[in-house]
């Protein structure tokens, strides 16, 4: 794992790897997101559930610096981030998928592997500037991101032509590949098959504490499954936020998202859309 800037990650002492404070985002009269204090600790999985409209993408855009905030800070670890672009943020360590596929169709898998691995390791001055590391240490890294995911035989098949399943877990590999210390993933297993949903919560759930993880999910039976903790977004603020048994009892949230405990059961496979 590449070492994380010291100044970036001095989360010793119990400090957050991610931190918000009253962050807010208008869009004329609406607040799609108001207010939302969120902290999320070295090593967490955490996930983020609502209804659609509810903010949860326009909260991951502000993390990323992708839409600058109305009002509000942003820390990733010792540093508030607040106002930086997406490029700066990805460099120090935030690495991020999206709802909707971004892979580059025509590039194989391992290309599309590859050149996240690049961009995470070219010098900061430059976007043009010589990698940190050497071309075998590259190859490395791909292999390492492909093996994990379970689609190294793969790696030579143009990206898209593959199932949307498939696709799902190159985008997942490429985040891999970047070594980024906190991942944020936007329905990770949307498209996928029972089996795949079942095998790619197992696998996220596998890297942390090794990597700090914030999802958006819609499968409640992932997220009751992998998270440390759950933070509900409504109406673009935090209604409730705990532990996953504590979610699932919670009445506001029942009414807002999840259904009637009896819907959600033991295994909270309820989905909202």
């Amino acid at each position: 794992m590449r070492a994380a800037d010291p100044e970036v990650l001095s989360t010793a002492g119990g400090g957050a790897v991610l931190e918000t404070r009253g962050l807010t985002r208008r869009f004329g009269g609406l607040a799609a997101v108001s207010g939302v204090n969120l902290t999320v600790a070295p090593g967490e999985v955490r996930s983020i559930i609502g209804p659609n409209g509810a903010g949860k993408t326009t909260l991951f855009n502000l993390i990323t610096g992708a839409v600058a905030p109305t009002a509000g800070r942003v820390r990733f670890g010792a540093r508030d981030v607040t106002g930086l672009g997406p490029a700066d943020i990805f460099r120090l360590g935030v690495v991020r998928s999206f709802q909707v596929s971004h892979v580059f169709p025509r590039l194989s898998v391992w290309q599309n592997v590859e050149l996240m691995v690049y961009g995470r390791v070219r010098s900061s001055g430059s976007p043009f500037g010589r990698p940190r590391v050497a071309a075998g240490e590259v190859r490395a890294r791909v292999e390492r991101a492909l093996d994990r995911l379970g689609i190294a035989d793969r790696a030579r098949e143009p990206a898209g032509t593959l199932a949307h399943g498939d696709r799902r877990l190159v985008e997942i590999a490429m985040a891999l590949a970047a070594e980024p210390v906190l991942l944020l993933l936007d329905e990770p297993t949307a498209g996928m098959s029972a089996e795949e949903t079942r095998a790619t919560a197992a696998l996220l759930r596998g890297l942390a504490p090794a990597i700090t993880l914030v999802i958006v999910e819609h499968d409640m039976s992932v997220v009751m499954a992998i998270s440390d903790r759950i933070s509900v977004l409504h109406r673009g603020e935090i209604l409730a936020e705990g532990p996953p048994a504590e979610i699932r009892q919670n009445r506001a949230v029942q009414e807002v998202y999840l259904g009637a405990p009896a819907e959600t059961g033991a295994g909270g496979a309820a989905r909202g859309r």
